[in-house]
């Protein structure tokens, strides 16, 4: 891959992390419990932090091996539950599971970017950028269960 085509891809991956912090930062508006607009905060700033890691890497302060895999368990509830309109007074878990279809969104399109790639650096920076969208909407899964089917004391 020529350096000309690897910024460009990056630059976009770059944009698409900005993207992301804007939407997260955009719906904050529209939620009204503490503890749900602390948590789009949080993945916000992982937003935040993704762009700065590309950054860096694009110029070449950073490699690959800077951003570990880790272990997720991939629940796949967005990938069977509708995606709620965003909307102002949003309940909590259709709040979780707005996010849950945006990182699944951004898992899809880092992983459609890595099969396009041979065994390369490359392809080890888009696989890991996309292990980390696939946490995010591991972490959002989570809460939406937790919200929209809490655990009762019959079980």
């Amino acid at each position: 891959m020529s350096d000309q085509r690897l910024m460009q891809l990056i630059d976009t991956a770059i944009k698409r992390e900005e993207e992301a912090f804007d939407f997260y930062m955009g719906i904050l508006g529209k939620i009204n419990e503490d503890h749900v607009i602390e948590t789009i905060e949080e993945i916000a700033e992982e937003e935040k932090k993704h762009k700065a890691f590309l950054v860096k890497y694009r110029d070449e302060q950073w490699s690959p091996k800077n951003l570990k895999m880790s272990d997720v368990t991939y629940y796949k509830i967005a990938e069977y539950q509708e995606e709620p309109e965003i909307k102002s007074n949003m309940k909590s878990e259709d709040v979780y599971l707005v996010a849950s279809h945006r990182e699944l969104r951004s898992y899809n399109f880092y992983t459609e970017l890595a099969g396009l790639h041979p065994d390369s650096e490359v392809k080890e920076l888009l696989l890991k950028m996309a292990n980390e969208e696939l946490r995010h909407k591991e972490k959002m899964e989570y809460l939406y269960a937790n919200t929209a089917f809490p655990q009762t004391d019959g079980g």
